[in-house]
């Protein structure tokens, strides 16, 4: 099993609940796709070093988990890359 830990953005003008909705759907994205250990975990808002698609704060998550292959990290990386409600994201393989 393979470590993995992201870290996403989202935009700062949408409601409380659909943040919390954009954060239930990642996490269902990676368990679908195979992951376990999914913690997931919110930061909250803060303010950005620079201004990232004309905003200055963003709500910040925290997602640790272990994959056996790279298939639900994928996964993630194609839908945070579409969604317009992400402004940012890091993926971090801890094992290497």
């Amino acid at each position: 099993m393979t470590r993995y830990e992201i870290m996403y953005i989202v935009r700062p003008n949408l409601e409380e609940d659909a943040i919390k909705k954009v954060n239930e759907s990642f996490v269902k994205v990676l368990t679908d796709n195979g992951a376990s250990n999914v913690e997931s975990k919110e930061l909250g808002q803060k303010q950005l070093a620079y201004e990232i698609k004309n905003y200055k704060t963003g709500y910040y998550f925290l997602i640790n988990l272990e994959a056996n292959d790279t298939k639900a990290i994928d996964e993630f990386d194609r839908l945070a890359l579409i969604s317009e409600d992400v402004v940012r994201h890091l993926i971090i393989n801890l094992d290497k």
